[in-house]
C-alpha cells in the first residue's frame, strides 16, 4: 500500500497509528487526515523527536504493517 491509500483510508488507518503513537489525541488525528507530513509533525510536537528520526519511525511503522 503506498501512502495515497493511506490517505485515502485515513478513517481505518487512524487505530493503528494511534495503537503506535497514543500520545496523539484524536483531535490531532482529524486535523492530519492521513496527510504523513502533518503526521511526522504532530509526532515531533508530541514526542520532542528530531524531524529525521521521525520519518525513520514513521517509515518502520509504515513497512511493518500488514496492508
Amino acid at each position: 500500500m503506498d501512502w495515497n491509500r493511506i490517505e485515502g483510508n485515513w478513517k481505518q488507518v487512524k487505530g493503528k497509528v494511534k495503537e503506535q503513537w497514543g500520545r496523539l489525541t484524536d483531535d490531532d488525528l482529524d486535523v492530519i487526515e492521513g496527510n504523513r507530513d502533518q503526521l511526522e509533525g504532530k509526532i515531533q510536537e508530541r514526542y520532542g523527536i528530531a524531524k529525521d528520526q521521525v520519518r525513520k519511525d514513521v517509515d518502520t511503522w509504515y513497512s511493518s504493517q500488514r496492508w
